[in-house]
């Protein structure tokens, strides 16, 4: 790429990794290290590539904020006329901060609480997503004491097996997992939802989980939904309008792992619910904004332990959990392309637990300390999950637009870790 030219998302240019058109060296020298950069063009390009897909679908797309809730990425997504999936009140308010309305605003999550689902009342969600037989109870409940109707729609675990190419923690929609209502009850509970005071029955809704590439698992799912659809109208109940078919469309993490067959899922939906007479919500979290990030690390020392060599950075699993949690991998990678002959290493973290990692017997640039790394496809599930355990603070956010970069959240003081503490309690008599 020549001077002058802008790029989308995260590119070499003279040798130097960047984000669009803004130096990840400038970015670090201003910010520190580490910290999460964002770009705003891949965001929207992710977007732009499911919109296409779903293209002559009676589709939208509802954005899973629990990939990344920065407001900034939030005002993004909106501005490209997405919706959003939350699940809790917390997301809640902070989509309302982004700007979205209630009417665009889905409400799910397996343990809402009593004062949630007042929140969601109160606001107006699009629909509350049901998980359970006695959270629908309890919402008739909350609906009646405030003299209003809320727009349900039922969760239905399928009981589909085996979708996920990743880790077991986020396969969402096998037999005996916590999420949603067993596909056996689901006309009992539609005939409850039917009947219940306060309850308006709008919906049905399916996340099988993330990382689905298995578009033939996908199908599956969304055939035993159209299969319950049926048998909801075939019992007269016929309020039904929407069917929300989940995301877990995929992210290729390195090479070996498949991307993410749009056109296939879209035509998933046509072939199963072409002729049903709904509207079609799609919640996709990762595959709009994994891509979009990436972590920025510095190399502190290099140290041996025979047989392992180590990289020890300055982020951690209190910065980057999932591959501590989920054995994940992420691409990791100098700024600056190196020279230096490649090692088998461990890139390693400050926190002191045998768990804090970011790579393990990963082969990289034999490169010092100094060094500015970046790990790759950081943008979902990075911040997030982030924490401040052993008091190191959480890393700060960046957010590119073209040539331009904004801090969009700071990076957290030892202060703000310890200013919800008193030292000297405010005791009260039992």
């Amino acid at each position: 790429m020549g001077e002058g030219v802008l790029t989308t998302g995260f590119q070499r240019r003279n040798g130097e990794l960047r984000c669009d058109d803004v130096s990840l060296r400038s970015i670090a020298a201003a910010v520190g290290t580490p910290s999460y950069v964002y770009s705003a063009a891949a965001v929207r390009d992710a977007y732009g590539r499911l919109e296409t897909a779903l293209a002559g679908l009676p589709a939208h797309i509802h954005y899973a904020m629990k990939a990344n809730s920065n407001l900034a990425v939030l005002r993004v997504l909106r501005a490209c006329g997405a919706g959003v999936d939350v699940v809790s009140s917390g997301e809640l308010h902070r989509a309302l901060l982004a700007g979205f309305s209630g009417s665009q605003i889905v409400f799910a999550g397996v343990g809402k609480t009593r004062a949630e689902l007042e929140h969601a009342l109160h606001v107006g969600v699009q629909c509350v997503n049901v998980e359970s037989e006695a959270e629908l109870e309890l919402l008739s409940h909350v609906a009646i004491a405030r003299g209003a109707i809320v727009p349900v729609s039922l969760r239905i675990n399928p009981g589909v097996a085996n979708v996920t190419a990743g880790h077991a923690y986020i396969a969402t929609g096998e037999a005996g997992s916590k999420f949603g209502i067993p596909l056996a009850r689901g006309l009992k509970a539609a005939a409850r939802a039917d009947a219940l005071p306060g309850i308006e029955l709008v919906g049905l809704d399916m996340h099988i989980g993330s990382q689905i590439a298995d578009v033939e698992a996908f199908a599956d799912a969304q055939r035993r939904l159209r299969g319950l659809l049926d048998g909801v109208r075939a019992a007269g109940i016929t309020t039904i309008r929407s069917v929300d078919v989940g995301g877990g469309f995929p992210v290729a993490y390195h090479d070996a792992e498949p991307t993410a067959d749009l056109d296939g899922f879209a035509r998933v939906l046509r072939d199963t619910f072409g002729d049903a007479d709904v509207a079609l919500i799609v919640e996709p979290g990762r595959f709009l904004v994994a891509e979009a990030g990436v972590l920025l690390t510095e190399v502190l020392y290099r140290k041996e332990s025979a047989p392992k060599h180590f990289m020890v950075v300055d982020a951690g699993m209190n910065d980057l959990l999932r591959p501590s949690h989920y054995a994940a991998y992420h691409e990791i990678e100098p700024v600056f392309e190196s020279a230096a002959p490649l090692q088998v290493v461990d890139v390693v973290g400050p926190v002191c637990e045998s768990g804090d990692f970011l790579a393990l017997n990963r082969s990289m640039p034999d490169v010092g300390a100094g060094t500015l790394l970046a790990v790759r496809n950081a943008g979902a599930y990075g911040y997030v999950m982030s924490s401040t355990y052993n008091s190191r603070p959480r890393p700060a956010e960046v957010l590119v637009e073209g040539d331009r970069w904004a801090i969009v959240a700071l990076r957290e003081s030892q202060d703000d870790m310890v200013r919800l503490e008193r030292i000297a309690p405010d005791w009260r008599s039992a």
